[in-house]
């Protein structure tokens, strides 16, 4: 399909097919795919994670703060991450131990996350990276005559992911706990610290893709936590094949999700359609996605007795 929609679109969008424009969308959807890697973790798990932006803003711009008031940037990008595993660690409890469905949890947690920080740390909207920190913008960068760090990033981290979904026995926990999280936990798996494991996971990802908007940009907008980018971010993982029912899914099914979604951002750029129509469009893709998964995989009584 989406072989199909750069054909198609190459033949009659002018502009399209050209180098820039292909560098252009390749720095584009790194962010977005590496964000997706870290979604298609809980939603293998069976979970969703609509805290992800809030994660990844917030504890960046605490971390840019903190290298700007003078702390040694290796100190308070570690210190962001912790941060934001530990945002992470917060959704699984609740969602595992309190029992709160994953989409209220992860939507109050992402609003807290984003109130306190404005609270306490960034009354402002964004935050500058200050002169002197330029190795920051390496991140930003291109190397290899042009070809995108972030698009290095992204196809490190969905390698080292497939290593641990696919070889590891906690990622082969996660697809049994997403499968069928009752047989898993009588089978003896701890899916409450699975839980943890895998909103961590999400967290940690999504801080990574944060630091790397920051080295794109040189700044962190908190702005972005109220954009439609958790909707692009479901987006790539749904239409690439990863079941919001659980268990199903894998990373080449992210990568593929990322390339046609970052194809069809693109080209709606190039169109230069607005704002309203992008979000029906995408709206329209996400619903029908939504729809056919369903049909592909129903919920049966069996797989409702799991509950959210």
């Amino acid at each position: 399909m989406t072989l199909a929609l750069f054909v198609v679109l190459s033949a009659v969008l002018p502009g399209f097919v050209t180098l820039g424009n292909l560098f252009t969308l390749a720095r584009n959807i790194s962010i977005l795919g590496i964000l997706a890697l870290g979604m298609a973790v809980v939603v293998i798990g069976r979970g969703i994670d609509l805290s992800q932006i809030a994660t990844l803003a917030c504890s960046s711009a605490i971390a840019v703060t903190l290298i700007n008031s003078g702390w040694p940037p290796a100190a308070a990008i570690v210190f962001g991450l912790v941060l934001a595993i530990m945002i992470g660690v917060m959704n699984g409890y609740f969602v595992s131990v309190i029992e709160i469905p994953p989409l209220f949890t992860t939507l109050a947690s992402g609003l807290l996350v984003l109130g306190l920080t404005r609270a306490l740390v960034v009354p402002h909207y964004q935050v500058f990276l200050q002169p002197g920190h330029e190795f920051l913008l390496l991140l930003g960068g291109t190397v290899l005559g042009g070809v995108p760090v972030p698009l290095i990033a992204f196809a490190i981290c969905a390698l080292l992911l497939h290593l641990f979904l696919s070889r590891t026995v906690i990622g082969r926990f996660i697809y049994a706990h997403g499968d069928n999280a009752q047989a898993a936990r009588m089978s003896g798996i701890a899916t409450r610290p699975l839980t943890m494991i895998e909103y961590a996971l999400s967290a940690t990802i999504g801080y990574i893709g944060g630091i790397i908007m920051v080295g794109s940009t040189s700044l962190m907008h908190l702005q972005v936590v109220e954009s439609t980018m958790i909707f692009d971010v479901i987006l790539v993982v749904v239409l690439g094949g990863v079941s919001l029912v659980g268990g199903r899914g894998n990373v080449l099914s992210v990568i593929a999700g990322t390339l046609l979604i970052g194809v069809l951002l693109n080209a709606m750029t190039i169109m230069n359609l607005d704002i309203q129509t992008q979000d029906i469009i995408k709206g329209g893709v996400l619903l029908l996605a939504i729809i056919l998964d369903s049909y592909i995989h129903p919920r049966d009584e069996e797989t409702a007795k799991q509950g959210d």
